[in-house]
């Protein structure tokens, strides 16, 4: 049973930080790239970051490039993001996916929001 369990999310103030991670199970996490999304209200999902299966290679959104930083620990089958100076508008649900050659997998999300 293929399971991708986020957590980390809450409640921050403008400027904070968070990190949030991403348990997987039920497949094999080092054969496959990671990317987390995110939807805010009334919004499209957006590709925020991504990283590759042997973390060597890494992606991100335009708008949270030099604050968000994935990483990966294909020995505890966990992806991460962490999230700094953060800001109003990155207020949303966020998705841990898994993309393989065949398949992807998500998560249920969690909520991260930036409010004073």
């Amino acid at each position: 049973q293929v399971q991708l369990v986020e957590s980390g999310g809450g409640l921050v103030q403008p400027g904070g930080s968070l990190r949030l991670s991403c348990a997987a199970s039920g497949f094999t996490f080092r054969s496959y790239a990671m990317r987390w999304y995110r939807q805010a209200p009334g919004k499209e999902r957006e590709l925020v970051a991504g990283i590759s299966s042997g973390s060597n290679s890494t992606n991100y959104a335009d708008s949270v490039k030099g604050r968000f930083t994935i990483s990966r620990d294909n020995a505890k089958n966990t992806v991460y993001l962490q999230m700094n100076s953060l800001k109003l508008e990155d207020t949303a649900v966020y998705f841990c996916t898994a993309w393989g050659v065949n398949y992807v997998y998500w998560g249920q999300g969690t909520q991260v929001t930036v409010s004073s």
